[in-house]
């Protein structure tokens, strides 16, 4: 009986210094929790972050909240809720061997991807008109190096007869740590563009091009950052004078990150 006893003591002491161990390992995972961003005249919106262990449930902001769904370690969904008209959108994500193979916004669009031999990405989307009609809008091809996404593709199909149009966005990075790059499954998700890579985008570049028979029109746009990083080069601070917000406009934008 004494012998057993001893079994079980050591037994216990075993999955307690597992269990401890795991905790550690949690612990030593560094999550984004907040973000503050401040408009030039002075005005500030924060957004939260919700997780269960490295799952991210909810991303709560001023003018939205969005909640997350998991199956498998991936995200399958994301409902958001528009807080000034109380709109829902939901988007699901499909998967093929743990990548993801189309995006779908229930009622809006759908995206398709197709994962190349050459680690590129091909993809087409659609809107949705009716629930037997649906209108290709553009494709293209995703471009990676090092984890991270640099270019962007596209070749636009809404155009009128004889019209070609071309959309290309490149982008580059710092050697630093994305903040969301520990959410689990989240770098996954292709429709969220540079966001999911593994550093932090310092410079975009958009270049259009519309050819009209003889004639080409064409536009180079650069949206820049800098970045204060803390001791685990982590970004605690985003500036940007070219930021671009909702409404489409761009301008100043100060973004401060709280782990």
């Amino acid at each position: 009986m004494k012998k057993i006893k001893n079994i079980f003591w050591v037994l216990s002491i075993f999955l307690l210094t597992l269990y401890s161990c795991s905790n550690d390992n949690d612990d030593s995972v560094k999550l984004l929790k907040k973000v503050v961003e401040t408009s030039e005249s002075g005005t500030s919106e924060t957004t939260l972050f919700t997780y269960n262990e490295t799952e991210i449930v909810r991303i709560d902001g001023a003018q939205k909240r969005t909640d997350f769904t998991y199956a498998d370690g991936l995200i399958t969904k994301t409902v958001t809720l528009n807080k000034t008209n109380q709109l829902l959108e939901t988007i699901e994500y499909s998967y093929l061997e743990g990548k993801l193979v189309e995006v779908e916004s229930l009622g809006n669009y759908r995206i398709n991807y197709i994962h190349n031999s050459d680690k590129t990405v091909s993809y087409e989307r659609f809107t949705i008109v009716s629930a037997n009609q649906q209108v290709k809008e553009f494709y293209g091809t995703l471009y990676f190096e090092n984890e991270n996404l640099i270019k962007d593709e596209r070749i636009l199909d809404n155009t009128a007869v004889g019209v070609t149009s071309n959309y290309r966005i490149t982008f580059d990075y710092d050697s630093k740590n994305n903040p969301l790059y520990n959410v689990l499954g989240y770098k996954k998700l292709l429709d969220r563009m540079e966001t999911i890579s593994s550093n932090n985008s310092l410079i975009n570049t958009v270049i259009a091009a519309t050819t009209n028979g003889d004639q080409v029109l064409s536009s180079a746009n650069f949206y820049k950052s800098s970045f204060k990083y803390d001791s685990e080069n982590y970004p605690t601070e985003r500036v940007s004078e070219t930021a671009i917000f909702a409404n489409g406009n761009t301008g100043y934008l100060k973004t401060q990150y709280f782990y």
